[in-house]
């Protein structure tokens, strides 16, 4: 048997730049390249190995944190067909790894992370950034990572790497149970050599199947469907990553069913396609919320029906409301006592397109569906034209940015109050073209996850947009894309504080309390000035060519600008944080203090104590037919 005697490090990269994937017939590597940051740790194992194969390409990136999102991103644009690798030093540098690990994780998408870790010998112990405990010498900070990774091992031998990885890969590929993977890497183990196996760095082709639903499923789906009155389809990132849209399209214009749009699902059908009622739940639009409390039959379309789409609970309620759930996941294609289509979106849609061949919704039924889309629409278009202030709204803001934008252009956001206003007015035209990360809301996502989406395809033209408070948590990766030569066009929102949790605080009657951007005065409280951040100066300090604008005539001529430009460009906008878009037919379960002294404090319980009421136990509907 043929052997080569390296370093565990240097097997692992020899193994990651070999690995491929297929799915219909198209095969492409896997793996990008690996992003860090080397430190003690990794800078002698992995980063000597990386060092000696400049044919699997190291990023700098400037957070370990941001390396995740932007390994998560590229993988979420590449509809999870490629992906990262992240190696970190041991500490604070795998610590900070954490919170993109849950990132990945919760919204079902594959990165590998590669934190450094203790020495597997011990004998040096305790070392620089190690954590001690006196209970074991087998822990350290990287066990955190374990509910938070798909995949979890620690190599504490070098011959243990050759099973490993094979474990890590079967995760990383597979539609199902993807997300983190996280392999811990002792430092002295990775600096030690070992005879691997020849075979270990051949070509490995990962291929990606699409499961058939079972037929004796279809058919109770189809005769379901074939029993409905008002059935609603609801699109999740399934529908995405599985390569579904067409498939969608094709079954939404043969039946007639209207088909609402989750975050991740946003971009599954054309904002204009006559079945598209556009975002459903909490951050919805009124026509799919209506057809959501309607509904006698919800068709969910690869969706973990989280509590935004659900609306808690209180989005559905016919009393006789039954689920069909498509989902390569037998997790999710059980939840709500639904009737498991467990298969892939696109084959799925294409067998049911074809079962229910003659069928159409009820005249009556598809009348309401085009009455409240074009309803939506004139709301849209009142939402962009306010022409309020200054300064001016958000809903304006976002119209500007979509007009000026092309059909194939990206808009990506993750946190605050604009990822529900961008899910209700965002008008999406292509697969893709709409790119949210609000599984975890994750704050800070927005402009590292930007720089993922522009790796993904350089020809899209990429548009982030940040709030303030999430621009300041992460703003670090600007300078990234200027290393890279990866141009964004950022906006960001300025509107002196936490915007999202500003509006949740006065809806439960906290008046917004430490919400705002304030200086502390003699009070004791926040309550002055607000903080004077100069935005335009930070984005234009990190290397971005930066416009403050102070009109909406401004903010147009910017964004027509950055159509132009070669390099990252930013413009930075005040924004009336009190003239929101407002939610429409929805609710969201945000516990209220049951005893309070403060009299709007005691009446949003009121209010909340009935709106409670309205949710329901589909669990219950479980062996009904």
């Amino acid at each position: 048997m043929k052997i080569r005697h390296i370093t565990m490090a240097q097997a692992l990269v020899g193994f990651l730049k070999n690995q491929f994937i297929e799915r219909d017939g198209r095969e492409a590597r896997f793996f990008a390249g690996a992003w860090g940051i080397f430190g003690h740790g990794c800078i002698a194992g992995m980063g000597q190995a990386l060092q000696e194969n400049p044919d699997f390409r190291y990023y700098q990136a400037k957070n370990e944190q941001a390396a995740v999102h932007i390994s998560t991103a590229f993988a979420k644009a590449k509809n999870r067909l490629g992906a990262f690798a992240c190696v970190s030093s041991i500490g604070p540098g795998a610590t900070n790894m954490i919170t993109g690990a849950a990132t990945a994780t919760i919204n079902r998408l594959p990165v590998l992370l590669l934190p450094g870790d203790i020495f597997a010998r011990r004998n040096v112990a305790p070392v620089l950034q190690q954590l001690e405990s006196e209970h074991s010498q087998d822990i350290s900070v990287n066990d955190a990572f374990k509910p938070v990774s798909r995949y979890w091992d620690r190599i504490n031998r070098p011959d243990q790497l050759v099973c490993s990885v094979v474990e890590a890969m079967r995760v990383l590929t597979s539609p199902a149970q993807t997300g983190a993977v996280t392999l811990a890497l002792p430092q002295d183990v990775q600096s030690e050599a070992w005879d691997y196996p020849e075979e270990m760095f051949e070509k490995r082709v990962w291929h990606i199947a699409r499961p058939e639903p079972e037929r004796a499923m279809l058919a109770r789906a189809a005769d379901a469907i074939r029993a409905a009155k008002r059935p609603l389809a609801i699109a999740g990132g399934g529908v995405l990553y599985s390569e579904a849209t067409a498939a969608l399209a094709q079954f939404a214009a043969a039946t007639g069913i209207p088909v609402g749009e989750t975050q991740a699902g946003k971009g599954s059908l054309p904002f204009d396609h006559p079945q598209n009622l556009g975002a459903v739940g909490v951050t919805g639009t009124p026509g799919a919320n209506i057809a959501a409390r309607e509904a006698d039959l919800v068709i969910a379309i690869g969706t973990r029906l989280s509590d935004f789409t659900t609306a808690s609970k209180t989005a559905f309620q016919n009393p006789d409301v039954r689920f069909i759930n498509i989902n390569v996941a037998e997790f999710d294609a059980f939840k709500h006592a639904g009737l498991p289509l467990v298969a892939d979106a696109r084959v799925a849609l294409e067998e049911l397109t074809r079962a229910l061949t003659g069928y159409r919704v009820e005249e009556a039924f598809a009348a309401c569906i085009a009455q409240w889309k074009d309803r939506w629409e004139r709301e849209t278009d009142r939402l962009y034209g306010l022409r309020h202030g200054p300064p001016i709204s958000q809903g304006e803001v976002i119209g500007a940015v979509n007009r000026v934008s092309g059909p194939r252009d990206v808009v990506v956001c993750a946190a605050g109050s604009l990822p529900g206003d961008l899910h209700k007015l965002w008008r999406t035209r292509q697969p893709n073209g709409y790119h949210l990360e609000y599984g975890y809301s994750c704050m800070g996502y927005e402009i590292a996850g930007g720089l993922g989406i522009k790796m993904a395809d350089p020809s899209r033209e990429v548009y982030v947009m940040v709030g303030d408070g999430s621009f300041l948590m992460m703003s670090s990766e600007i300078a990234t894309s200027i290393q890279e030569g990866h141009k964004l066009n950022i906006v960001v929102l300025d509107n002196h504080g936490f915007s999202s949790i500003g509006g949740l605080s006065q809806s439960v009657g906290s008046g917004g309390f430490g919400t705002d951007y304030r200086c502390r005065t003699a009070s004791g409280q926040l309550d002055g000035d607000y903080v004077p951040v100069d935005f335009a100066a930070l984005c234009q300090g990190l290397g971005a060519r930066t416009v403050r604008a102070r009109s909406r005539e401004d903010l147009e001529k910017a964004l027509e600008q950055m159509r132009h430009d070669t390099r990252t460009a930013a413009v930075v906008i005040e924004v009336d944080k009190e003239t929101r878009v407002p939610g429409y037919e929805s609710w969201w379960d945000v516990p209220i203090s049951e005893v309070s002294h403060i009299e709007s404090i005691r009446a949003a319980r009121a209010e909340y104590a009935g709106a409670v009421k309205k949710e329901r136990r589909y669990e219950m509907a479980a062996g009904r037919k």
